[in-house]
């Protein structure tokens, strides 16, 4: 199994440029003291994490309900290393903080990132099954 998760890392890597990748993998390592298979796990966890806050912040009708989810998404963003989840989420706190709504772009372009990190994650969890 390490040298098939090896190997899909291998692949992301060469695929998209260090800086590009949507989940920063040498991050992710760190955290899992280079436990690849703990790596996969935390990825899994992160997929359904992501798009569990990203469902609930497009249902949200309260001040509380976006808060609570936009805060959530960015923490579990921070811990895998998902920069631009976690960046686009403080940005969208911030201006709910300052009392301006969330616009469709602002949800959009969280949506995109959400969207490119779990196939990210899909690509890396089909490169360990092969």
């Amino acid at each position: 199994m390490a040298s098939s998760v090896g190997a899909a890392k291998a692949a992301a890597q060469v695929s998209t440029p260090r800086g590009m990748r949507p989940i920063d993998l040498v991050h992710l390592a760190k955290q899992c003291l280079g436990d690849e298979g703990l790596e996969l796990e935390i990825l899994r966890l992160f997929d359904t994490t992501a798009k569990t806050y990203f469902s609930r912040l497009q249902q949200a009708e309260s001040f509380d309900d976006l808060a609570l989810n936009l805060h959530s998404l960015k923490g579990a963003a921070n811990g895998v290393g998902a920069w631009a989840i976690a960046d686009l989420a403080r940005g969208c706190e911030a201006e709910l903080q300052a009392g301006r709504p969330l616009t469709r772009e602002r949800i959009g372009d969280l949506c995109v990132a959400v969207e490119e990190v779990r196939s990210f994650i899909a690509s890396m969890l089909d490169g360990e099954a092969a």
